[in-house]
C-alpha cells in the first residue's frame, strides 16, 4: 500500500480516535466535579478552576491531533 493511501485511511480515523478519547476524558472529568461540587458545595469555585484547567489541557491534545492531519494531508495529493 502506498503512503499516501495509508495517510488518506489513518488521518481521519486518528482524528476521530482523539476526539473519541476526548470525549471520554472531558466527561469524566465534568462528572467527577459535579460530584465534588454535590459532596462539597463550598468548594465549588476551586473545584471548577481545577476543572477548566484539565479540560483546556485535554481540548489542547486534540487540537494538536487536528494540526497533525492537517499538516499531513497536505502530503496526501
Amino acid at each position: 500500500m502506498e503512503a499516501q493511501a495509508m495517510l488518506a485511511i489513518f488521518l481521519p480515523l486518528s482524528l476521530g480516535i482523539a476526539a473519541f478519547g476526548s470525549a471520554l476524558g472531558l466527561g469524566k472529568a465534568v462528572g467527577a466535579a459535579m460530584e465534588a461540587t454535590a459532596r462539597q458545595p463550598e468548594a465549588a469555585t476551586k473545584i471548577l478552576v481545577s476543572m477548566l484547567t484539565g479540560c483546556a489541557f485535554i481540548e489542547a491534545l486534540t487540537i494538536y491531533a487536528l494540526i497533525v492531519v492537517f499538516s499531513l494531508s497536505g502530503k496526501i495529493g
